[in-house]
């Protein structure tokens, strides 16, 4: 069975040199073709673009009878893939999977799910709260997790003066529990930027 999965991937490959870097990036590891990672490019008038999200994708030995398992390896703040684990709430990597699908298919699909949310069918329910009850609280939180897990370096300073208020939160919630920039971003994130809130959810 592995044997078709390579052969259909090594055909889907060829699909996908046509975008390559404009939409997405995606390679082996190890020059393996069931094993893949790439990146997928932040939609623009969203709160992810200039982003560059980094991506894992697994190739079941069954493909294309099964879907390909995807999940983010960098950090973004949207109501259908997890803040913690990067996994994806998307119907087509589930149950609406069909063998006519392509991996094509799944990446542009997964940039459309970073344009339009479908908080009601949430992978992280926090999230998908923020965003149906404070939604101007969620567009600047997801833009600065752009700014700050998902920006090249080269840019990243530039962003992050855009979110001087966010960056003195996050100071003074690092002093007063000890932790790292990460875990207070995530705190602060979840408590709608509510210093007092990260600290009783940390205790």
């Amino acid at each position: 069975m592995s044997n078709i999965a390579t052969k259909r991937i090594k055909r889907e490959f060829l699909e996908l040199q046509s975008e390559d870097g404009k939409l997405f990036h995606i390679e082996t590891v190890n020059s393996n073709v069931l094993d893949l990672r790439g990146y997928i490019i932040g939609p623009v008038d969203t709160p992810f673009a200039g982003g560059v999200f980094n991506v894992e994708v697994k190739i079941p030995e069954t493909y294309p009878f099964n879907p390909p398992k995807v999940r983010f390896t960098t950090r973004i703040w949207h109501p259908n893939i997890s803040s913690v684990t990067g996994a994806i709430c998307l119907d087509i990597l589930k149950e609406n999977w069909a063998a006519a699908l392509t991996l094509r298919t799944v990446l542009l699909s997964i940039q459309a799910l970073l344009a339009s949310p479908e908080p009601d069918d949430p992978q992280d329910a926090v999230v998908a709260r923020q965003f149906k009850d404070h939604p101007d609280v969620y567009r600047q939180t997801a833009s600065y997790w752009t700014a700050y897990f998902a920006t090249p370096d080269a840019t990243k300073a530039d962003k992050k003066r855009s979110y001087e208020a966010y960056e003195s939160s996050i100071g003074k919630l690092m002093e007063v529990m000890q932790i790292d920039k990460p875990t207070a971003i995530s705190a602060l994130s979840t408590a709608n930027w509510n210093i007092d809130a990260a600290v009783q959810n940390l205790h």
